[in-house]
């Protein structure tokens, strides 16, 4: 094998983690000489939803602009990651690649096959933690097993101190550049059609942002965060998943900024915005030990569940036409927007799988398309986790009302005046941007009229309740 000389530069593979503070395999690659910073739009990235694909699109334009700081640039290409990857070693010399890693199947796969093949071409290939505080296989239970519950798992990571966040390094540049696309080849907002320069207007990327966005949080608005969280007509969240969903900010530099502040007088607000973010490790942690939440229902019991397939009902969910107010408002939250209140995201999926009776898949799949902080792993698990299906679920038996919730937490229905034109005999801008966003091939006009009910809340709870007590009572006369 032939020696690379010592000026022979290192490849940066980033992913969906856009940014240069606390990127172990930037930090790595900086360390041992010339770093190529390059993106590429393979298969497995351009199968991710329109809103996520069009979130990564402004998070990389940030990206270019912190490289250019450094006098650095981004190398876009487009192909099969290992192909690709290869001809710009060949192009460059390139000593090795390095990048951070991804837990969900897809890029577990193609990770793999790129390392194996790179080393036995006698390249380097070396993957690092970017993403989460705790790799899934370093929490064990007493027993050795994985957990398959939150609270344990919480207990079990509370007082660990994850590895600080490290610096932004200096870049070393290396003697040539490889040719590039630009970010107009790449196209990935195409798909979002007219929706693009609405969700624009609510979206604000880069790593620079992040860090605003958390300092914010924890100067203002955390100490109300437990009891405000819920609200939906507050602003009392970080605010950070779209962030956190394309890499723009670390779990660890969320960490390191708040967990000092569990000693002093907003601790137990503090604790409270931590739990949140260790939910999102857990959900990491079932997805490495158990990848086929992504895609089957966790308990194996609920294949026999008798849950619709896609369906006129799930479309009118979809389009914010249940007329259930509060669950119409969310989904026109979620398509204005790219995101949706966290309390909102369990209440839309309750009433698919449950008042509608439709299988969470079919959700799952419309969150993936339209959420801009789409995360592989919270997605899936808080789909079977409001569906009952998943690990650490939510009773079947209970199954959000969407009346009883749109009185407790948006009181005096500012929420649902915000985002549902028809509601209204003078919508606001968010109200309105609903239209400007949706295909026009869907119709609708704020002047339309508001739809009835799709379903008697009391009936479609009693239909769901008597499906889980069939398949209940076939599971334990299966057992006996």
């Amino acid at each position: 094998m032939t020696v690379p000389p010592d000026n022979a530069p290192t490849i940066v593979w980033f992913r969906r983690d856009l940014r240069l503070a606390d990127h172990p395999a930037l930090a790595a690659a900086a360390s041992e000489g010339p770093v190529i910073p390059v993106f590429v739009l393979d298969p497995e990235t351009e199968a991710l939803g329109a809103a996520h694909r069009w979130r990564l699109g402004r998070a990389l334009e940030r990206l270019e602009a912190g490289l250019h700081r450094h006098h650095a640039r981004l190398i876009l290409r487009r192909g099969e990651a290992l192909e690709t990857l290869r001809l710009l070693i060949a192009e460059t010399g390139a000593r090795g690649v390095v990048w951070s890693r991804l837990y969900d199947g897809a890029s577990r796969e193609r990770d793999a096959r790129v390392k194996a093949a790179l080393k036995a071409d006698g390249i380097e290939a070396r993957s690092f933690n970017g993403s989460l505080l705790f790799e899934p296989w370093t929490v064990e239970t007493g027993s050795g097993g994985f957990y398959k519950v939150y609270t344990p798992y919480w207990r079990a990571v509370e007082g660990r101190e994850p590895p600080g966040p490290v610096e932004a390094p200096s870049l070393r540049l290396p003697e040539a550049w490889p040719a590039s696309l630009t970010r107009g080849d790449l196209a990935l907002g195409a798909d979002m059609d007219r929706g693009g320069p609405v969700v624009a207007r609510y979206v604000e990327a880069g790593e620079d942002a992040a860090r605003e966005r958390l300092e914010a949080f924890l100067t203002e608005d955390v100490r109300r965060y437990p009891e405000a969280r819920d609200r939906l007509d507050l602003d009392a969240t970080s605010g950070l998943s779209d962030h956190l969903a394309v890499g723009e900010i670390s779990p660890r530099q969320i960490w390191a900024a708040a967990a000092p502040m569990r000693s002093g007088p907003k601790g137990d607000a503090v604790t409270g915005f931590l739990q949140e973010i260790v939910w999102r490790e857990f959900a990491y942690h079932l997805l490495h030990h158990t990848p086929e939440i992504e895609t089957e229902n966790w308990r194996s019991e609920w294949d026999a569940f008798p849950w619709r397939g896609d369906n006129a009902d799930a479309e009118r969910w979809r389009r914010g036409r249940t007329g259930q107010p509060v669950v119409d408002a969310a989904m026109r939250e979620l398509y204005v927007t790219g995101t949706m209140h966290n309390r909102m995201r369990m209440l839309t999926a309750s009433y698919l799988t449950k008042h509608l009776m439709t299988h969470w898949r079919v959700g799952e799949a419309w969150f993936r398309e339209t959420l801009v902080d789409w995360d592989p792993a919270s997605n899936s698990m808080g789909w079977q986790w409001a569906a009952g299906s998943g690990p650490d679920a939510s009773p079947f038996f209970r199954i959000f009302n969407p009346e009883t919730q749109g009185k407790k937490f948006d009181p005096e229905g500012r929420y649902r005046a915000r985002w549902v034109a028809e509601l209204n005999d003078d919508p606001g801008t968010d109200a309105l941007a609903f239209f400007e966003a949706i295909p026009r091939s869907w119709g609708m006009t704020p002047s339309d009229p508001y739809p009835a009910p799709m379903v008697d809340l009391k009936r479609g709870r009693e239909r769901a309740l008597e499906a889980y007590s069939d398949l209940k009572s076939r599971k334990d006369g299966a057992s006996a």
